[in-house]
């Protein structure tokens, strides 16, 4: 028999529904008025008159940004910064994971190295300990630097280790009793099964990275070596665009610096658009639902 939904319950999920729409338009607007902005004249982007359609329309602004080395430097050192600190931190996270999701009989001194994981979210050296630990290492104005002090991501490890804790025992046990070792365990069996789990903490640390600036203006002695949200941050804040060589004063007559800021920004933020629907299937279901019958 079918359940019949009440007028109440009805009224409730269409609430519901319209407040992630409210949400979800509040969020994107922001977005739609920057590429606005980037993509319309100098005139009306100066005068405040573009709110979320472009005005005289004109590709200048990302001309200039996709033709400017030090953009394209930036942009690439993040990509760099993506590919060797998510790999690096993803697998940190599993092998961590791991033994932390065994039960006390399992793995005796499961509880002490979890509250010490734990203890690094709560207390923390300070900024000097960290750029001195840094500068000892030798990792000062390299990619390094940007990558291995933050590789252990303790929350993704928490939220992960206890992904793995509500896997099915009964799995694990028939692995061991065909003679699978841990390494076995881990990648062929608790690794696909979560795969759910590690595709959002891959999005979430593929997010942190990308957008972190304040690491990069630290660490980075050369502004050469800034990932693109450190360059990002001097331009806006910092206001360099105001620096133009005799060689942009043409551009002045095509393009400001207000759309000159928005196509950056938006230019950087397309990457993660673009990563983020291939990452989004995996959200839904988890393939590990129905695997243990009976």
């Amino acid at each position: 028999m079918k359940y019949a939904q009440r007028p109440m319950e009805r009224a409730g999920i269409w609430l519901i529904y319209l407040v992630l729409i409210v949400l979800s338009i509040l969020c994107i607007l922001p977005m739609i008025h920057v590429l606005a902005v980037s993509l319309s004249g100098s005139a009306p982007a100066t005068a405040g008159q573009v709110n979320f359609w472009p005005i005289d329309w004109t590709w200048e602004s990302y001309r200039y940004v996709f033709g400017k080395a030090q953009f394209i430097k930036a942009m690439g050192v993040s990509v760099e910064r993506v590919v060797l600190g998510v790999t690096i931190s993803m697998l940190l996270t599993v092998l961590a994971a791991y033994p932390l999701s065994k039960e006390q009989s399992e793995f005796r001194f499961r509880t002490v190295y979890a509250w010490v994981f734990v203890a690094t979210i709560l207390f923390s050296g300070g900024l000097v300990p960290w750029y001195m630990t840094i500068r000892t290492f030798h990792m000062l104005n390299t990619i390094w630097a940007l990558v291995l002090p933050g590789a252990v991501a303790v929350f993704n490890t928490i939220v992960l280790l206890n992904f793995f804790r509500g896997l099915p025992r009964e799995l694990e046990e028939a692995a061991f009793i065909d003679g699978a070792r841990h390494g076995t365990v881990l990648f062929r069996l608790f690794v696909p099964m979560s795969l759910p789990a590690i595709a959002t903490l891959t999005l979430f640390s593929i997010v942190g990275h990308w957008n972190s600036w304040f690491d990069g203006l630290i660490l980075m002695n050369s502004p050469s070596n800034y990932p693109l949200s450190s360059y990002l941050q001097t331009v806006i804040i910092g206001r360099e665009m105001t620096q133009l060589s005799p060689n942009d004063t043409v551009l002045l007559s095509r393009i400001s610096e207000q759309t000159l800021k928005a196509a950056q920004i938006f230019a950087a933020s397309l990457p993660v658009l673009i990563v983020y629907p291939f990452l989004q299937r995996f959200f839904v279901k988890g393939i590990v639902l129905g695997s243990v019958k009976g």
